[in-house]
């Protein structure tokens, strides 16, 4: 395994910083795009390992990359695979193709590293099932999965996790299917893909949460993929935690579902400010500035959980140099991710000489405004990589993150932007 030393700033910054392509969006226009019969454009993809996963599955399937535009003979002339598709460590890329190809009249495999064959995929499966698809999981419904595709058939499915991946599994198949379906689920859930599918007419809302789907194709178009808000996350935990810093990140998702994060970091302290100044396929785009202040505690609940979910091993940070107990409660689905987060974000804070418990579905941060120096295990996942590294931003002392390569999972280049970061005025 790699390591990074991460050293401190020693002075408040001031920066601007355009970051990546968001990651889910990514993931969406690709299959999309592939979807579609025609030429599409797509710019500014996430620069990940997880969302190059799903551009090879859609070229395995037919689809035809030159970088910028993505022609495809549309989903109805997809071939099926020659081998097994590798979705890497993204569980969305899992998710997603499950659902896509749960309509193809074809056998899929998709399988994964070790990580993300211990991740649960039943709760994909079942709704998949309901719609008439054959789908097979491993012994403890985890990867690999054996998706045999057909002809669907219209269902109505309430899920009780509040969960984007299987909500957008689901609605992948149903707009394939013979008849109408819907989705309903708890809120708190990202809603890229319907938002998108509003866009064509292909799904309208029913209510707060539920979801109705309207087979037919999805047309060829343009793509041009907005920054992704959980890594400018890292950029505005690294502003918050430092009292004068600011970070600037124009042109990121702010849909509502991904932005939980800024909410935390407001009520512990920190100046947000955000402007939307545009959209993506419905989804608001815009500006948003987060300034270090004195920072409090906050008590993330279960019902802010979903929209914070990649964030939360950064509030742990943000928490640690604030005052006071910050306590987060109904996130037992951090333990199904690409580690256990609950407890490696714990093991986090103590490695660097912070006062955190873990609880069954959540932990609770002592905020006693610093950390130290130290060693941090990454444990193979990208977000605490770099949450460590967040972390150094105003530690007494520098911070070896083992395993610092998780990073590139999702952002390549991710320690030279933060460092950059630092170094401006």
């Amino acid at each position: 395994m790699a390591e990074r030393v991460v050293s401190p700033s020693d002075r408040a910054f001031a920066a601007t910083v355009e970051v990546p392509g968001d990651k889910s969006l990514s993931h969406r226009s690709l299959i999309f795009a592939a979807m579609a019969n025609g030429a599409s454009e797509l710019s500014n993809l996430g620069p990940g390992e997880d969302v190059g996963a799903t551009l090879r599955a859609v070229q395995a399937f037919g689809a035809t990359w030159d970088g910028a535009t993505m022609s495809s003979p549309g989903i109805d002339s997809w071939s099926e695979p020659g081998s097994p598709i590798d979705c890497g460590n993204s569980g969305t890329a899992m998710r997603l193709l499950a659902g896509v190809t749960a309509g193809r009249p074809f056998h899929t495999e998709l399988s994964g590293d070790d990580s993300l064959s211990r991740r649960p995929m039943e709760r994909v499966a079942g709704p998949l099932r309901l719609l008439g698809a054959g789908v097979e999981t491993a012994e403890g419904g985890t990867a690999p999965m054996h998706i045999t595709g057909g002809s669907l058939e219209g269902a109505s499915v309430s899920i009780d996790v509040a969960t984007a991946q299987v909500r957008s599994a689901f609605e992948l198949a149903a707009v394939q299917a013979n008849g109408v379906s819907t989705i309903d689920s708890p809120p708190g859930y990202r809603d890229h893909t319907e938002r998108m599918l509003e866009s064509w007419g292909r799904g309208e809302r029913l209510g707060s949460t539920a979801f109705r789907i309207h087979p037919g194709p999805v047309p060829p178009g343009s793509y041009d993929i907005p920054g992704d808000p959980s890594s400018a996350a890292f950029l505005w935990a690294s502003a918050a935690i430092r009292e004068g810093a600011a970070v600037t990140t124009p042109g990121v998702s702010l849909n509502p579902g991904r932005i939980g994060f800024l909410q935390v970091l407001g009520e512990m302290g920190a100046q947000v400010d955000g402007v939307v100044s545009g959209e993506f396929h419905g989804d608001p785009v815009g500006t948003v500035t987060v300034r270090g202040s004195g920072l409090g505690a906050a008590f993330v609940p279960a019902e802010l959980v979903a929209a914070t979910v990649d964030e939360l091993p950064l509030v742990a940070v943000v928490a640690a140099y604030g005052e006071g107990i910050t306590k987060v409660t109904g996130a037992s689905e951090l333990r199904t991710k690409e580690s256990d987060r609950i407890t490696s974000t714990v093991a986090m804070i103590r490695a660097l000489g912070g006062g955190a418990d873990e609880e069954s579905d959540g932990f609770t941060v002592l905020g006693t405004g610093f950390l130290e120096g130290g060693v941090v295990e990454a444990r193979r996942d990208h977000r605490i990589a770099m949450a460590a590294a967040v972390a150094a931003t105003a530690a007494n002392g520098s911070v070896t993150v083992s395993g610092a390569e998780a990073a590139a999972v999702s952002w390549p280049g991710f320690y030279e932007i933060l460092e950059s970061t630092w170094s401006s005025r």
